[in-house]
This record gives structure tokens, sequence and C-alpha cells, in this order.
């Protein structure tokens, strides 16, 4: 009783986080804005909604193929069908509850492959670990290619209404890499001062154990029997994430002429969302929205192109997770 009470508050939390961010950000808009984001919503084509939610299967079936090549050197080879239900599952899970995905989907395995709980969860901590690799190179990759225009917009968002407002003769051009390298100065020597004290620490014994483990998953993609068929597969699953933010820009009239390069700055920035709130609930849409105002796209048309990507995520894995949860049994019926 105690469990399901406590399972059902961190629900309500999570959700409490997502509506507040939803209020947070209709809260500053006017009422006229309000309704260009329903008319926005209304005027979409949802034809490309279903494009993207077909290309987030299909990523999701490379992902199953790339987890099936994990368990394998370990001496397992799950039928397909099985692993991609158990993809699916953890993805719906994880919309309720963070982590709960990685704990579901390893039970699948166990339930009706008989593989072992600790060694599937092994291997999913490994695609975890490339996924953050990626996740990483591509951030700065765009953060890189980008940064004219990334960098113009803050300096004209940012500090030019600052230097307004606090000092009009500060020059302000060329301040944020000078402000990134003074912070990289400080963080140094703070390390430096305090070296000593923050090796002993817990934290950093911690960070440490997680780097390690990071590495040895990075580590054990190299003894896989095909490890450049692994390497597509990783890159086909972000591919096709890029893709199925990309589609949803062609739904709308405000944002058909955006390219691959603004999906990419979507798909990086709405990501760190999902990470920050359970499922990107309610803070998918605003970053969206933020995102997309470097490529001169207004504030609520964003939103509403937010709100459409999120969707289109979000009721993928409640269909497709669904489903699985009916077709497990039914496929294996000779296991039950």
């Amino acid at each position: 009783m105690k469990h399901k009470v406590l399972t059902t508050l961190r629900i309500l939390f999570f959700l409490g986080i997502g509506g507040f961010f939803i209020w947070l950000f209709l809260h500053n808009l006017t009422p006229g804005q309000k309704t260009d984001i329903l008319f926005s919503l209304k005027i979409a084509n949802y034809w490309w909604i279903i494009v993207a939610i077909v290309l987030g299967v299909i990523s999701h079936l490379s992902r199953t193929l790339r987890w099936k090549m994990l368990l394998e050197p370990i001496g397992y080879t799950p039928k397909t069908h099985n692993v991609f239900f158990a993809v699916f599952i953890g993805y719906l899970a994880n919309l309720a509850l963070p982590r709960l995905g990685e704990v579901s989907r390893c039970g699948v395995l166990t339930r009706y492959e008989k593989i072992p709980f600790t060694k599937s969860f092994g291997t999913v901590i490994t695609e975890r670990a490339i996924d953050m690799v990626l996740f990483v190179i591509l951030f700065f990759l765009n953060i890189f290619v980008q940064r004219a225009l990334l960098y113009g917009y803050i300096e004209q968002h940012v500090y030019e209404p600052l230097a307004a407002k606090f000092n009009p003769s500060i020059n302000f051009e060329g301040s944020i890499t000078k402000l990134f390298l003074i912070f990289i100065i400080l963080a140094l020597a703070f390390i430096f001062i305090f070296r000593r004290a923050i090796f002993h620490s817990k934290l950093y014994q911690k960070l440490i154990s997680f780097i390690k483990g990071f590495w040895l998953g990075i580590v054990s993609v190299t003894k896989l029997k095909n490890p450049l068929l692994f390497l597509f597969h990783s890159l086909f699953i972000w591919c096709m994430y890029l893709l199925m933010a990309w589609v949803v820009f062609l739904s709308l009239p405000g944002t058909v002429d955006l390219g691959l390069d603004a999906g990419l700055s979507v798909l990086m920035f709405g990501t760190i969302g999902i990470i920050i709130v359970q499922g990107g609930i309610g803070i998918y849409p605003a970053i969206v929205a933020e995102t997309l105002l470097v490529y001169d796209i207004p504030k609520t048309t964003g939103y509403a192109t937010g709100w459409l990507i999120w969707s289109a995520q979000t009721i993928m894995m409640i269909i497709a997770g669904t489903v699985s949860m009916v077709l497990l049994p039914i496929f294996n019926k000779e296991k039950m």
C-alpha cells in the first residue's frame, strides 16, 4: 500500500511540474497570442504528424536490432518481436516514472526470453552510454555549425538589452567567448585550490565510478561481431529523431521553409527538456518555441510546433506501448 501511494505521488509530482511549465508559458501570453496558438494547431496538416509517428516507430525498430546485437555476445538471441515489444513497453513506462522504462523492458525479456535481469540491464546501460556520447557530440556540433546564428541571437536578445539597461557604453561584441573563457579559468582555479577535498569527496568517487562504467560500456561495443552495423543503427536512430522533428515543420505554413539545421537545434534543446522533466511535458513546447525564435519564427507558431512534435512522440509511445502489452502474451502463448 505504501509503495502504491509513493508511486502515485511521484507521478502526480512530475505531472505537476509539467502543468507548472504550461501555466508559466501561457501566463505571459496575451489573449491574441493564445488565439494564434490554437489557430496554428487547428490549421496544421496532421498527415505530417502521422509521418512523424511512422519515423519514430522505424527509429525504435532500429533500436530493437541494436539491442539484440548487445545481447548476442553474452549468449542470448531473443526473438525480434519480443525485443521490439519490450522497447515500447519501456518507453510507455518511462512516461510515468523516470528510469522505470529500463526496468520494465529488461523485465519483459526476463519473463519471455529467460534472460537474467542483471545481464540485460547491463546492455541497457551500455546502450544509454552510446546514446549519451552521440547526444553530446551532436549537441556541440550543432552549436559549432550554427554558432554565428546562435551567438547573434544571444547577443541581440540577452546582452544588448542588458547593456542598454545597465550601461549603454558597454561593448558586448564577443562577450560570449570572453565569459566562457573566464568561466573555464575560474573553474580550473577552483579545482586546483580545493583539489584534495574534491578528490576525496563521495560525489567525486561516484563520478569516477560512473565514468569507468560508462567507458567499459563504450569499449564493449568493439567486441561485437559487427561494430560498424552497431554504429550504423546508433546514427540511424538519431537521424530518424531528426527527421521526426523536421517533418512536423511541414505541417504548418509558418515553419514549412525551415531546414534540417532548425530541426537539429529543436532536437538537441528539446532533448534537454525531456531529460529535465519526465517526458518533457509542459517544458518541451516552451523550449521549442524559444529555439525557433532564433530562426525568426514567432513564439506562438513555435509553441504550436513544439506541442505537435511532443504529441507525435507521446502518441506513438502510448499507442505502440499499449499494443505491445496486448500482443506480447499473444505472440508467446507457448510460454504462458
